[in-house]
């Protein structure tokens, strides 16, 4: 009997191998008839290389938000960001049904620093449509990309608005260094933010850590927010420097796709001192491994809001022409096996608005809008604190967005570029002032203030460049206009990485932070120890 089933099993599926080789031929026979019939017989000329990638691309839609085609002129450009440098905006795109999507501003770029979002549209550049067929990835490169100190115009619309929004933005050398910034918060705690996982990034890493425990470092903050990914490889070996031997820091697995997990095979450069990692809804796809990790098992707390939930792994295949395909291959899954891949069951364009949708239900401002059903239920490795997979990672401790920079006033001062302007000119006319009076960045960090005089001379700018002062408006975000104009200022004179060190005194993320590090109960208490 026992034979006899084996037979029938055998049967089957050398007869559903058979119906899937038949099945493949089929349709690889169909797609080359069809473009075979176009190119004989259509009435008109076509343009066959255009029609081909444009079927490529329409496949690869219909797949899922990720899986992508990329041009052979495209390639080289496509992997700039993680490993190469060019001049432009700082964005990374999509183009969603004919229409530029931003994904992301790169941290510390021109497009971030006049308050470009994820999720933005970009409608016009320079006052022409830029949107229909004609967008592709060389449209976008051609003008967006230019010369550093060239500005180019960007029409944006937002969320469900109906006006324009028009951003001003000048062209600049793109950062190389995946780590921006790091520096001592306190004599104990010391700080590291990863912009995106790129090729050097563990070696950045590893050289900062260094530097921060010849300071006295003994607990880290590793700020991730922001992060929108990067290399799956990298986000592993950052994994290891947080775990000791032989544990797990994800696993992929697809349908053609075998089961492969990543396990740390030496003892990371950070595996025993206190943790925190800051994450939001920018952190996405490795930060959400590397995130993941930590929290499954319970190695640091985890401070901030919930995470993007990109749990797809692309993998790139070249084709004959130069151009690459990368396709989605597989899930990655946390250490308990949490897939953070959130739904696209409902079409890419529904995918990209989840940030917004997520501002309307008011996940932003209050932990409880967030449901999580017990199916997605899981348990931590080591003291079995609750977790849940299916849309991001859940923070351990929620912080909502801090208010005091939402206002049309201060969204005005950034997006014409109010701050920028008037720090670049003051610095011209007080450089030598400014060194004459703070020897360092530690002295003018602890030293400056942004007096009343200056605020008078900022309000004048702005009305310069037709920004409406609203007084109610500007002591709501008093303290925030004001920090932002030191940390340019900061920024101008010395480099980018000070601009975060000046900012990091009034962000209340990293104010939970050092308070849980600071108190070993707490911290204990939080990872169920």
């Amino acid at each position: 009997m026992k034979r006899f089933f084996l037979i029938i099993l055998l049967t089957i599926s050398a007869l559903s191998f058979a119906q899937n080789k038949v099945n493949q031929a089929e349709t690889t026979q169909k797609l080359a008839t069809t473009m075979y019939l176009i190119d004989n017989f259509y009435v008109d000329s076509t343009d066959m290389p255009k029609l081909t990638e444009e079927a490529i691309v329409a496949m690869l839609k219909s797949l899922d938000p990720h899986s992508a085609y990329i041009a052979a002129k495209d390639v080289k450009k496509a992997n700039e960001n993680l490993e190469g440098s060019f001049d432009g905006i700082g964005v990374t795109f999509q183009i969603l049904r004919d229409t530029i999507l931003v994904v992301s501003a790169v941290p510390g770029g021109p497009s971030e620093k006049v308050g470009i979002m994820a999720g933005d549209r970009i409608v016009t550049i320079d006052g022409e449509n830029a949107f229909g067929k004609k967008v592709n990835n060389e449209y976008v490169t051609k003008h967006l990309r230019g010369k550093k100190g060239t500005k180019v115009v960007l029409g944006i619309r937002r969320g469900d608005d109906k006006e324009l929004v028009d951003f001003e933005i000048v062209r600049d050398k793109i950062p190389l260094n995946s780590i921006n910034t790091y520096f001592m918060v306190d004599k104990k705690i010391g700080y590291i933010k990863l912009d995106q996982f790129a090729q050097k990034s563990v070696e950045e890493f590893e050289n900062a850590l260094q530097d921060l425990k010849k300071q006295g470092m003994k607990s880290l903050i590793f700020d991730l927010r922001g992060n929108s990914g990067g290399y799956l490889q990298t986000a592993f070996e950052l994994g290891n420097e947080f775990l000791g031997s032989g544990k797990t820091v994800v696993f992929t697995e697809g349908l053609k796709s075998p089961k492969m997990y990543y396990e740390t095979d030496r003892n990371g450069g950070f595996r025993d001192g206190r943790l925190v990692v800051l994450i939001d809804e920018g952190s996405a796809s490795a930060s959400e491994i590397v995130s993941g990790a930590i929290q499954d098992w319970d190695r640091g707390v985890l401070i901030g809001r919930r995470s993007f939930g990109k749990g797809l792994v692309q993998r790139p295949f070249n084709l004959p022409d130069g151009a690459q395909i990368r396709l989605t291959t597989a899930r990655y899954h946390t250490p308990t096996g949490r897939c953070i891949q959130r739904s696209y069951e409902e079409g890419s364009e529904e995918y990209f608005k989840e940030m917004t949708k997520r501002l309307e239900h008011g996940e932003y401002y209050h932990a409880d809008s967030i449901q999580f059903p017990d199916s997605l239920k899981y348990y931590t490795l080591t003291s079995g604190r609750t977790v849940y997979g299916g849309g991001g990672i859940m923070p351990d401790i929620f912080m909502p967005v801090d208010t005091t920079y939402s206002t049309k006033l201060f969204t005005d001062l950034v997006r014409k570029l109010v701050f920028n302007s008037y720090c670049i000119d003051y610095v011209l006319a007080n450089r030598e002032q400014i060194n004459k009076d703070y020897s360092d960045f530690e002295k003018f960090n602890k030293k400056f203030e942004v007096d009343d005089a200056m605020i008078e001379n900022f309000k004048k700018a702005a009305e310069e460049k037709g920004v409406k002062w609203d007084e109610g408006q500007f002591e709501r975000s008093e303290s925030w206009i004001k920090l932002r104009i030191k940390a340019i200022i900061a920024q101008n004179v010395w480099n980018i990485d000070k601009f975060y060190q000046v900012v990091a005194k009034d962000d209340k993320m990293i104010e939970q932070a050092v308070k849980i590090l600071n108190s070993k109960k707490e911290y204990n208490d939080i990872l169920g120890k």
